[in-house]
């Protein structure tokens, strides 16, 4: 199974918003096919893995990560394939949670008298989908909060000045999550304070850049912001509030931007409102690279999934010099928001910390 997760793990930024599966044959303790799902719309890993084995996968094993599919959707369905194939059992890591599978594939295997395993690796599955199985299920986008700081806490001097906070092995690592994710939103104050691009530049190959989102209450956004001129490359979207100047709304619109009006929270966008339109567009994951106020308020308003802090080894003091996550705080440690599953990882000279939000039960 480890062989098949390896393979999946090579679908990543390429498949979204479906999942990255890998599938491999095994017969007489010799692995004669194998295969991942390379592209949205492609085969999936077992078709893949079938067509590498040919007919040597009657009455062979095949390991797969994910549930095999029940449903015709960009492809046929794989349980029905596995069927044809012949094949004598289907070691799987997780059942599908999408609910158009969720059992189905494991029914038409066992109706047809082939031996189903279920749950090996399924942790490990579980991670490398994590975006795909809050997709499916909620219908928003996983959020991704990533932040950059030095040992002291600091995202930038008492001036301001914050490039570089993180080493250059960093800075290459925030570009693959870019190129892996399928959103990267941002605040105003960030596009008013640094004009960026929020593009992807790659080393070694051509990155898609994902959609950008901008929380823009007022639609402060100046016309001639340079993340305007992407707009022909890839969607930007603007969410704002009803308090937007009307004629502001509609030259954004003319230049080919989206925008989505949420309520009003407390003069601010309703973030939750804008993952659900998001979600709708179909944007399953979302790179949070906000500045301290907009990682507060994505934080208080619960939208927040997993935190990826970059801590470069800096001193900078500075009681003025800003944090990570500020916002008007929160008052009682009774309502802190708590991190689980942390892990720490060296990237060039900084080390990368992440975790995932403590989510409270529904």
């Amino acid at each position: 199974m480890q062989r098949a997760l390896t393979l999946a793990k090579r679908a990543q930024g390429k498949v979204n918003p479906n999942p990255m599966v890998g599938a491999v044959i095994v017969k007489n303790e010799e692995i004669v096919g194998e295969g991942y799902h390379e592209y949205y719309g492609g085969p999936h890993a077992e078709i893949n893995a079938l067509v590498m084995a040919g007919e040597k996968a009657k009455g062979a094993d095949i390991y797969v990560t994910l549930e095999p599919c029940s449903h015709y959707g960009k492809t046929p369905p794989c349980a029905k394939a596995l069927v044809a194939a012949g094949v004598k059992r289907v070691v799987i890591a997780m059942v599908d949670p999408n609910p158009m599978v969720a059992g189905k594939g494991i029914q038409i295997l066992k109706e047809n008298g082939i031996e189903v395993v279920t749950g090996v690796l399924e942790k490990e599955a579980k991670k490398l989908n994590e975006i795909f199985i809050k997709y499916i299920t909620k219908k928003l986008p996983f959020v991704v909060m990533k932040t950059a700081s030095t040992l002291d806490g600091k995202i930038a001097t008492v001036t301001g000045e914050s490039r570089w906070i993180s080493g250059e092995k960093s800075r290459e690592y925030v570009h693959q999550l870019r190129n892996n994710l399928m959103g990267i939103m941002v605040g105003i104050g960030t596009i008013l304070a640094d004009d960026p691009l929020l593009t992807t530049r790659l080393k070694d190959e051509e990155g898609k850049s994902p959609a950008a989102i901008i929380a823009d209450s007022n639609l402060r956004i100046p016309l001639n912001s340079k993340i305007l001129d992407t707009v022909r490359d890839r969607k930007i979207i603007i969410g704002t509030t009803e308090s937007a100047d009307k004629n502001k709304i509609e030259q954004l619109q003319g230049l080919g931007v989206e925008i989505i009006v949420t309520p009003d929270l407390e003069g601010k966008v309703d973030l939750k409102y804008l993952m659900k339109e998001a979600g709708s567009l179909g944007i399953d994951s979302i790179l949070l690279e906000g500045g301290s106020t907009l990682n507060f308020s994505a934080l208080k308003q619960g939208i927040v999934d997993k935190v990826m802090c970059f801590i470069a080894p800096k001193l900078l003091g500075g009681k003025t010099a800003k944090t990570s996550v500020e916002g008007e705080g929160i008052n009682s440690l009774s309502d802190v928001i708590n991190i689980t599953d942390m892990t720490s990882t060296q990237i060039g000279e900084d080390i990368l910390v992440q975790g995932y939000i403590e989510m409270e039960e529904e």
